[in-house]
């Protein structure tokens, strides 16, 4: 009689065993999965480097050229470099990161075509907004970002040092 009741609790224990451990492969296995699929406002911080920055009046004022982390991984700064030629005698500047408005569209021109615009980046037209407009999510970065600045007051910030 004894062992019917070790052998119940043995079942018993067996059972429980075995659920919690479809459990733990469930979760491990969610978790698995969301750490593996990009998500919704998720971006490449690789192709945020070189993405074009405007003013509000959609004047160029510069462009990123590096993405600065804090110690726990969260993007505190970016660093636009402002005027220069190919990078020579360009002005670096930290901006924090939050004063970025990020634009999945692509910019309005003043120009009638921008037929250099690279395979990845839509042309703009003159006036409306362009009718190839990309998903944000299709290339994992936005189109480009508006700081509320001119280039003239970024150019009198202090320089980032590196």
């Amino acid at each position: 009689m004894v062992s019917k009741y070790i052998g119940a609790a043995l079942l018993a224990t067996a059972l429980m065993t075995s659920a919690a451990s479809a459990q733990n492969a469930a979760q491990k296995a969610d978790a698995n999965v969301s750490a593996t699929t990009h998500k919704d406002g998720e971006w490449r911080a690789s192709k945020l480097v070189g993405l074009n920055v405007y003013n509000q009046a959609n004047e160029k004022i510069g462009d990123i050229n590096e993405v600065i982390l804090d110690k726990s991984g969260k993007v505190a700064k970016v660093i636009l470099g402002v005027g220069g030629f190919l990078g020579m005698g360009e002005h670096d500047v930290a901006v924090p990161f939050d004063k970025l408005k990020w634009m999945n569209e692509p910019a309005r021109s003043t120009t009638a075509s921008n037929s250099t615009a690279p395979a990845d980046k839509p042309a703009t037209t003159t006036g409306a907004a362009s009718s190839n407009t990309r998903n944000a999510n299709e290339k994992w970065y936005p189109d480009h970002a508006v700081y509320n600045a001119t280039k003239e007051q970024l150019k009198e910030m202090p320089q980032f040092k590196y």
